[in-house]
Parts: C-alpha cells; sequence; structure tokens
C-alpha cells in the first residue's frame, strides 16, 4: 500500500507573484509555519536541492531531510522527491499552478511509502499530511494575498501621486 494525497487552494494574487514566492525555498521557514530553517545545497538551472529542518515535534525530535525540486516555469509545474527519505521509503511531490477566475489554483499531490519502522503507517501520515496541508497552504494564501494587496497599494499610490502631477519618488 501506499500513501497519496491531493490538495489544492485557491489564492487571490497574480501567478507571478505565486509562483516566484512560492518557489524561493530560501524563505520557507517565512513561508510555511512548520519549517525552522531551508538550506540550498545545490542550484542547477531549475533544479534546486537543499535541507529542510522541522520545528521540535511534541516530543522534542527535530525532522531533517534533503529534497530536490526541479521547477518547469512554462508549465508552471513543480516536481520534487526526498533524497534522504528519512521515515519514507519514498517521497514524491508535484505542485502544480493553474490560472483562474478568482486568482491562482496551486494544488500539491504527495505519493509516499512509509517505512516499517517509520512513527506512522501510510494512512496514518496521509490523515496528518492532509490536516498540515490545509494548515500550510491556508497560512500561504494568507501571506502572498497580503503581499499583492501591498504591492496593489503601492501601484496605486504610485498612480494617484502620478495623476497629480508629481513623481511617485517625491511622495516617499
Amino acid at each position: 500500500m501506499a500513501g497519496h494525497t491531493d490538495n489544492a487552494i485557491i489564492i487571490n494574487a497574480p501567478m507571478e507573484l505565486v509562483w516566484e514566492t512560492t518557489n524561493d525555498v530560501a524563505s520557507w521557514p517565512q513561508l510555511f509555519s512548520e519549517y525552522a530553517a531551508a538550506d540550498i545545497l545545490e542550484r542547477s538551472g531549475n533544479t534546486v536541492t537543499f535541507r529542510l529542518t522541522m520545528h521540535p515535534d511534541d516530543e522534542g525530535k527535530v525532522w531533517s531531510w534533503v529534497s530536490q525540486r526541479t521547477a518547469d516555469p512554462a508549465k508552471r509545474e513543480v516536481r520534487a522527491h526526498r533524497i534522504e527519505t528519512g521515515p519514507f521509503e519514498y517521497m514524491k511531490i508535484y505542485w502544480e499552478y493553474r490560472e483562474v477566475a478568482e486568482g491562482v489554483q496551486m494544488r500539491w499531490v504527495q505519493d509516499f511509502h512509509m517505512k516499517p519502522q517509520a512513527p506512522a503507517d501510510d494512512d496514518g501520515m496521509t490523515a496528518y499530511l492532509n490536516h498540515n496541508t490545509a494548515i500550510q497552504m491556508n497560512r500561504i494564501k494568507g501571506l502572498v494575498e497580503e503581499a499583492a494587496g501591498a504591492a496593489d497599494g503601492a501601484a496605486a499610490s504610485g498612480a494617484a501621486v502620478a495623476a497629480a502631477g508629481a513623481s511617485p519618488q517625491a511622495a516617499e
């Protein structure tokens, strides 16, 4: 048996902002509440190899692993897998971004299998990931939409100043 999750959320923001923000792995500790650190180990074209370290769990254990992800900006897709698998036999992740009327639909699909000695089986990890993914996606939605609103506000402010006959820099 294997585990599988498929979750999506609509983010009311421009595609480029959603794409750039969520694919900036170095900033993931600010974007995701679960990560304490994201260390970039190697970059090669659209592929990044990195170590993620989580905040300590309820028992004080700190989980850390190395993953590799390859972005396809033209298709707005990302494929990733764990190199250091930890409690997983394997973990494969697919991110998909699609423009919709309300903004951008960001979808994460995870396929995995837990090792026999792992602290959870496939069903338990599926339940955990589905629960936690909703939390993380909602956090990301809030942060990206806030950034989009700030960008819109700055653009509107600049336009208002320009319409009044002054340069936007003069207002700063």
